[in-house]
C-alpha cells in the first residue's frame, strides 16, 4: 500500500463515522479504495450478510493490512501458527473450532473467574489511586482482560505481559506500517510470544488441568492427552487457536474499556448520572458498545455472485462488514450519533451476530462492570486531563484511545 493511500486509511480508521454515514446515504453498496473492499454500512445490509454465512465467506476475515516485509516473513517461518482459527473459518470447521471455545467461556467458567477479575481491577486500580491522576489505558485497561484471559487459558500469570506484548505487536505488523527493520523486532516478539504458546501447550498435553488450554487440546486432537505426543501439524493448529482467542479476549475488551470511560468522561452529566444510579451501569455498557464498537468490523467474501442492497457482486468480491456503522443505523437506534446511557438498549451488532457471534461478550460486559462500579465508587470525581488530548488508535479491529490521561 502506498503512502498516500496509506494516510487516507489512518484518517479513515480514526474516524471511521463520516464514511458510514456516506455510504449508509447512498444507493447500494459504496466500494472503499482504502479498505479495498465494499462497505456494508447499513444496519439492514449487514445483518443480511452475518445471516449467510454461506454465501459471505469469513475465511479473509482478517487479511492483513499491511504485507509484511520478506525479512518479517522468513522471521515468522521460525514461529507457530498460520492455521485458520474461528473467525476465518466456515462451516462445520468453524463449528469444530468454535465448540471449545463456547464451553471455554460458558456462564459457569465466566462466573467462576469473574472473583480472580474483581480482584485484579481492585489491586489495579490501587497502585495508582493515591496519584490523583492516570493513564488509565496504560495502568488498567492494558492490563485487566489480558490477566482475565491468561487465568482463562491457564497461564501462569507471570507470563500473562509477553502474551499480551505479543498480541499487539502482532496487530501493528499485519495492520501498521513500519520500516524493515521495525517489521523484523515485531515478528521476533511474535515468534517469541508463539515459541511461549507452544511449550505451554505441549506441557498441557502431559499434564490436563481445568482449563480452556486443556478443552481446546482435548477437541481437537484425535486421541486424549497424554497417549501421545502433540504432532507438530497440531501443535501449530493450537498455537493458532490460543494466539487467536488471546488476542480476541485482551484487545477487544481492552479497547471496549478505553472507549467505555471516555465517552462517559467526555459527557460529564451522563458521567455524574452514573455515579449517583449505579444500577444504569449495564444500561451504559450497552450504550458504549452501540455508540463507538470496539471491533468495527469484518471482511467478508462472497461465495457466488450476489446481489446486495442492489449492487451486484461477483464471486470472490470483499465486503467489510461495518458492525460500528450499522450501530450508527438511524432506522433501528433514534438519535444515532448521540450517546445516551438513558436510552432503552436496542438490538445491536457490537458482538456481531449468528454463527459467528463473538462467545466472549458476556465476559467483556462483565470486566467492563467491574470497572465501571470500581470508578464510579472511587472517583466520582473522574475526568478528562486537559493536557492530554486524546488520540483514537488507527485501526478498525480494535478501537480505542491510544491513551487516556484521567484527574480526579
Amino acid at each position: 500500500m502506498d503512502r498516500e493511500l496509506h494516510g487516507r486509511l489512518d484518517e479513515l480508521q480514526r474516524n471511521p463515522y463520516p464514511h458510514y454515514e456516506r455510504a449508509r446515504r447512498a444507493k447500494g453498496l459504496t466500494f472503499i479504495p482504502e479498505l479495498d473492499a465494499w462497505l456494508a454500512a447499513r444496519d439492514e445490509d449487514v445483518r443480511e450478510i452475518l445471516r449467510r454465512p454461506d454465501d459471505f465467506s469469513s475465511a479473509n476475515a482478517l487479511r492483513p493490512d499491511v504485507m509484511p516485509a520478506p525479512a518479517a516473513l522468513a522471521v515468522l517461518g521460525g514461529g507457530f501458527g498460520g492455521r485458520p482459527v474461528v473467525v476465518t473459518a466456515d462451516g462445520s470447521h468453524h463449528q469444530r473450532l468454535r465448540a471449545p471455545i463456547v464451553r471455554g467461556l460458558s456462564p459457569a467458567k465466566v462466573a467462576a473467574v469473574l472473583p480472580y477479575a474483581a480482584e485484579r481491577a481492585s489491586a489495579l486500580i490501587d497502585a495508582f489511586a493515591e496519584k490523583g491522576h492516570a493513564d488509565l489505558m496504560a495502568a488498567y485497561a492494558q492490563r485487566l482482560p489480558g490477566e482475565v484471559i491468561g487465568r482463562i487459558v491457564g497461564l501462569d500469570p507471570k507470563d500473562v505481559p509477553q502474551a499480551v506484548h505479543g498480541g499487539y505487536r502482532a496487530e501493528e505488523l499485519l495492520f501498521r506500517p513500519m520500516s524493515e527493520a521495525e517489521q523484523v523486532e515485531a515478528a521476533q516478539d511474535v515468534v517469541a510470544m508463539q515459541q511461549a504458546l507452544d511449550a505451554f501447550a505441549r506441557v498441557r498435553s502431559k499434564n490436563p488441568q481445568n482449563d480452556l488450554c486443556t478443552e481446546l487440546i482435548t477437541s481437537l486432537t484425535p486421541q486424549p492427552p497424554p497417549a501421545t505426543d502433540l504432532t507438530l501439524d497440531q501443535r501449530h493448529e493450537l498455537v493458532a487457536h490460543l494466539q487467536n482467542f488471546l488476542l480476541a479476549g485482551h484487545l477487544t475488551t481492552t479497547a471496549l474499556i478505553g472507549t467505555t470511560v471516555l465517552h462517559l468522561l467526555r459527557h460529564p452529566p451522563q458521567w455524574n448520572l452514573l455515579c449517583a444510579e449505579p444500577n444504569r451501569i449495564p444500561a451504559a455498557i450497552e450504550e458504549a458498545a452501540r455508540y463507538d464498537t470496539a471491533l468495527q468490523g469484518f471482511r467478508r467474501t462472497t461465495t457466488r455472485a450476489i446481489t446486495l442492497a442492489g449492487t451486484e457482486l461477483p464471486t470472490g468480491s470483499t465486503v467489510f462488514v461495518a458492525f460500528g456503522a450499522a450501530n450508527r443505523d438511524g432506522s433501528r437506534h433514534p438519535r444515532p450519533d448521540e450517546f445516551d446511557i438513558t436510552r432503552t438498549p436496542g438490538r445491536h451488532v457490537a458482538f456481531g451476530l449468528g454463527v459467528h457471534t463473538c462467545p466472549g461478550s458476556q465476559l467483556a460486559r462483565e470486566q467492563l462492570r467491574l470497572t465501571l462500579e470500581q470508578l464510579t465508587t472511587r472517583f466520582p470525581t473522574l475526568r478528562l486531563a486537559d493536557d492530554h488530548p486524546v488520540t483514537m488508535r488507527p485501526t478498525l479491529i480494535h478501537r480505542s484511545p491510544q491513551t487516556l490521561h484521567v484527574t480526579w
